[in-house]
């Protein structure tokens, strides 16, 4: 419907006609006008309203279609549960309508809307890689013990800093040198060791075989138990 006094004006050629801005995709640049256009693997992260928890959310879209999503939260102990509604909820659709569906949490919620901001701008992962990356790329994120890499320190200003757990796995021992500074730990690969025990090694040995040590733990005047000591 267009008002009378629109339609009485002096047409004017509008001569700015030229295309989108093309974005790099999967190795090739692309005028994205629809949502088919859009492919990308890409990361983001978000936070629920209260910043009790957050997400990072990996998304693989192929012709605007979620191929793959990896969903991991930490913080929030019912935010779990909302990664496994969303793991259900997500692939098969396009980004369009993920973007505009409840993912059960805030932070994933927030974390898709900020994936669909880098995925339509081309600022992906897979952006200058021909062909993209394959389904199964997000998963390689997890390592082979395929858990999330979680880094949990703890510190007082009247005791210092406590390692947790870092991307190697849980802390059992903190190396303290001459001055008491950290110089390396001792830990073992969570998931490495789980996935041994699965498949039938004594846990003793499992364990054993699994502590590792990273940095000059080997050289450490002093060792203590970041959880006790």
């Amino acid at each position: 419907m267009i008002s009378k006094h629109v339609n009485d004006m002096c047409p004017v050629t509008n001569g700015a006609r030229h295309q989108n801005a093309p974005i790099p995709e999967e190795g090739k640049w692309v005028h994205a006008k629809e949502i088919k256009d859009i492919s990308g693997l890409t990361h983001g992260v978000g936070g629920c309203a209260p910043q009790q928890g957050t997400c990072k959310l990996t998304l693989n879209v192929k012709d605007g279609i979620i191929k793959e999503a990896l969903i991991e939260t930490i913080g929030c102990s019912g935010m779990t549960h909302s990664a496994a509604m969303a793991s259900e909820i997500l692939p098969g659709k396009t980004i369009l309508e993920a973007v505009n569906t409840d993912l059960v949490c805030d932070a994933i919620n927030v974390a898709m809307r900020e994936l669909f901001l880098q995925i339509i701008y081309g600022r992906t992962q897979s952006a200058f890689s021909d062909q993209g990356l394959e389904i199964g790329a997000g998963m390689e994120d997890l390592g082979k013990g395929l858990c999330s890499q979680v880094g949990t320190m703890y510190s007082t200003e009247l005791k210092g800093p406590r390692y947790l757990n870092t991307a190697e796995g849980y802390i059992t021992k903190q190396g303290l040198d001459k001055n008491g500074e950290i110089i390396g730990y001792e830990y073992i690969a969570t998931g490495k060791l789980l996935e041994a025990i699965k498949a039938g090694v004594d846990p003793r040995e499992a364990l054993a075989q699994n502590t590792k040590t990273y940095g000059r733990f080997k050289e450490a005047v002093k060792v203590i138990d970041p959880r006790k000591e």
